[in-house]
């Protein structure tokens, strides 16, 4: 117990020995706040007049430093407006378009001060200076002289309006930068941006100006190469058929209009790649300005050709299908319709090569039925003329056609179905039969028809020409020459084998019962009267009146073997044809020969002195007569 008393009352010393000294530290810590308290009071006058002082201080700094950039700025300024002013270098692009981006920054940061519109007013004036620049390249490279085709008579005809690859290329940046200047759309609240883009737009009107008016310039003289043709001097070289020509003529139209598409798809690929203001109805809108000149060309071109051909359809028929089919047969209408259309938006003009075809096809349904009432008009125009002998034009002409339909097979099968199977007979003044009506897949039918019609029509305008001589023998030779001619040509030289396929057992027919019709009148007008002079007849009997008849019949006989002769020598029998002289001669012998030897033989005492009326034996005779036809 004592020592916890001790403890206690030790704990009680410490004790107040620890008040004592947190009393002493209380009167320290609060004697030291009220310094502290005088102390702030006696300093804060200070301290707020310092603060004032850095302030200003500040504000003199910051004011020296706005006052050096105005400078500068304005120094800066002056420098890219004489620059912009002064327009851009070809060679220096660059410097100028990053002085017109700096003005389109300085305007983005300044809002509405009048900093602010002069820098617009510079984008502006650069802006004009750059579409300036891209005209000048765009005229560069859309005029001069154009360049000279190869000829027509090569195998390729290509149609071709160059732009200068370096041009290109120089045009590329600076596209590519006018595309990225402001535009009301893009840039609404931009001081310049109206300007801006009536300035694109009146450059992007003037290259669909420009390149239209360059594109019909190279593509012009072709243009009047293919509707006026290949002319006399060419028609003087070998080529001379006009059907074949024909044929050729329209297949380089065809070529040109296909041509002239193939360069439309370029100039629309080309404007794309180059367009200031790319968007799809601005784009459609120049290149509708742009194929203007070149749709009337065309159009205008359709039209000459169109009547030419009426002009001469006679000689120009071919030239009109041939064009009308290879423009029906080939892909030209869907691209036609998806560039004027589609790429152009040219509703109006959509149908200027529809329109044209339709005239073709009209002129090319008409030339059917003209060239049957051609044919029998010929029969007319040579009635009551000298008719002789020789190949007659007609005939000539109609083979002409006829072997040159297979080149162009398909669109006279087309265009024939259309026109309706016989309907090509309507200048007879006849009703055309109804037979099954043909359709798609009928064209080789239609083209055996008309081919008949056409074979029909020929001989009987041959026919009747022949008649129409003054001397029956003369028009049996001209008659026998030119079916002979008519039928060699088409059934037998492999040259003509193409129609010789197109030809119908009726049509081969009618030519072979022609030949022998043409072949017994021949014989008729020539060896009748030789045959005659030897049959039987008034005064042929016995005695001195029937011996007499017979001196005359003789004398007759050879009378007219004597003409045969004479006629034969002057004009020729199926010229150039060895194998059917051979069989004529043939027959010629088989019909006279046996005639006169049996007449010999029945007749045999009417004279004592027969060799003065028997002038040639039967065996000279056959010589004579075989002789006729050896060339």
């Amino acid at each position: 117990m004592e020592d916890e008393a001790a403890e206690i009352e030790l704990l009680e010393q410490n004790l107040n020995k620890t008040r004592q000294i947190s009393q002493r530290m209380t009167s320290i810590l609060s004697n030291f706040d009220t310094r502290l308290v005088k102390l702030e009071k006696s300093i804060l006058p200070l301290h707020n007049s310092t603060q004032l002082l850095f302030r200003r201080a500040a504000n003199i700094d910051g004011t020296m430093q706005l006052i050096n950039e105005v400078a500068s700025s304005q120094q800066g300024l002056a420098e890219e407006e004489a620059l912009i002013i002064r327009g851009p270098q070809a060679t220096q692009l660059n410097v100028y378009v990053d002085a017109l981006e700096r003005m389109n920054a300085s305007i983005a940061f300044k809002g509405s001060s009048g900093d602010s519109a002069d820098s617009a007013r510079l984008v502006e004036t650069g802006a004009k200076k750059l579409a300036q620049l891209y005209t000048k390249f765009v005229a560069e490279a859309s005029s001069g002289t154009p360049p000279i085709r190869s000829s027509l008579d090569d195998n390729a005809f290509v149609v071709a309006v160059p732009f200068a690859s370096n041009i290109v290329q120089t045009l590329h940046p600076l596209v590519a930068f006018l595309r990225t200047l402001p535009l009301p759309a893009t840039h609404p609240s931009h001081p310049a941006a109206a300007a801006i883009q009536a300035a694109l737009t009146d450059a992007q009107r003037g290259y669909a100006d420009m390149r239209g008016s360059w594109v019909r310039k190279c593509i012009e003289l072709d243009a009047k190469r293919v509707v006026e043709g290949r002319g006399d001097g060419y028609a003087s070289g070998k080529d001379t058929d006009a059907a074949a020509l024909g044929i050729r003529e329209g297949q380089e139209f065809a070529m040109w209009i296909e041509g002239v598409i193939d360069v439309a798809d370029g100039e629309y690929d080309l404007l794309s790649e180059l367009a200031l203001l790319p968007s799809t109805p601005q784009l459609t809108s120049a290149f509708a300005s742009l194929m203007t000149p070149v749709l009337t060309l065309l159009q205008t071109s359709l039209t000459q050709l169109t009547n030419r051909v009426k002009r001469t359809l006679h000689r120009n028929a071919f030239l009109a299908l041939s064009a009308h089919g290879h423009l029906a047969g080939a892909d030209v209408m869907r691209r036609w319709d998806d560039l004027v259309q589609r790429r152009a938006g040219l509703n109006t003009n959509v149908s200027a090569l529809k329109d044209g075809m339709h005239s073709l096809r009209a002129v090319c349904l008409r030339s059917f039925p003209e060239f049957l009432a051609d044919i029998r008009l010929a029969a007319m125009q040579s009635a009551g003329g000298e008719l002789g002998t020789d190949i007659a034009e007609i005939t000539v002409t109609v083979i002409k056609y006829m072997t040159a339909i297979p080149a162009i097979q398909d669109a006279v099968g087309t265009l024939l179905l259309t026109l309706g199977d016989g309907n090509w007979k309507m200048g007879e003044g006849v009703t055309v039969s109804k037979g099954p009506k043909l359709g798609e897949g009928d064209e080789a039918t239609v083209i055996e028809h008309y081919l008949y019609d056409i074979i029909i029509t020929t001989l009987s305008t041959l026919t009747t020409l022949s008649r129409s001589a003054r001397r029956p023998a003369f028009g049996a030779i001209f008659l026998l020459n030119n079916v002979s001619y008519f039928l060699s040509s088409l059934l037998s030289p492999v040259e003509t084998a193409p129609v010789e396929v197109l030809l119908a057992p009726p049509a081969r027919n009618a030519l072979q019962s022609g030949f022998r019709t043409a072949k017994a009148a021949y014989f008729d007008a020539n060896f009748s009267p030789l045959l005659q002079a030897l049959g039987d007849g008034p005064g042929s009997g016995s005695g001195s009146s029937g011996r007499a008849a017979v001196k005359e019949k003789f004398t007759r006989f050879y009378e007219l073997l004597d003409d045969i002769v004479e006629r034969h020598r002057v004009v020729r029998v199926l010229p150039e044809d060895n194998r059917a002289l051979e069989s004529l001669a043939e027959e010629a012998v088989k019909l006279v020969v046996p005639s006169l030897q049996r007449f010999i033989q029945k007749h045999k005492d009417f004279s004592k002195n027969p060799q003065k009326y028997i002038k040639t034996s039967p065996e000279e005779v056959e010589r004579q007569i075989r002789k006729l036809y050896s060339y």
